[in-house]
């Protein structure tokens, strides 16, 4: 049984390869699952994050785009764009509590991203989140 840090790591994988070029991951995702033991209600919840980021990229991307000061969402690595997509969809479209959506993206960032992605990542989700509060 996975967990959501597991869904999440998986998540970021599936955004990461459709932004590297791989537009058919998703044609894989329910295999990625099972390879990754996300099952049932960890399954549920990471079709619910997957296909709720993908319906909603352009909203996203937008509410990203306001609170990065220097860049652009497209300059930004695509590791750290997924994190901020998945955090921000979290945000934004779930009832899930804030700190632990910005918590599990810092700690996102410190496995996947470089030294400095965990302090940006927290930077422009901390702005998201005081938008909306």
């Amino acid at each position: 049984m996975s967990t959501r840090h597991q869904v999440r790591e998986t998540i970021i994988g599936l955004l990461y390869a459709q932004d590297v070029g791989n537009e058919a991951i998703s044609k894989y995702k329910d295999e990625i699952f099972e390879e990754k033991k996300i099952r049932n209600q960890q399954k549920k919840f990471a079709l619910e994050l997957y296909h709720g980021i993908l319906e909603n990229i352009d909203a996203i991307d937008k509410v990203i785009n306001e609170y990065l000061k220097e860049w652009e969402l497209e300059k930004v690595g695509k590791v750290e764009r997924a994190l901020l997509r998945l955090g921000t969809y979290e945000l934004l479209y779930t009832q899930l509590d804030s700190a632990v959506i910005i918590n599990e993206a810092i700690e996102l960032a410190k496995e996947f991203g470089n030294d400095t992605s965990s302090k940006f990542i927290n930077g422009v989700l901390d702005s998201v989140k005081k938008s909306i509060s």
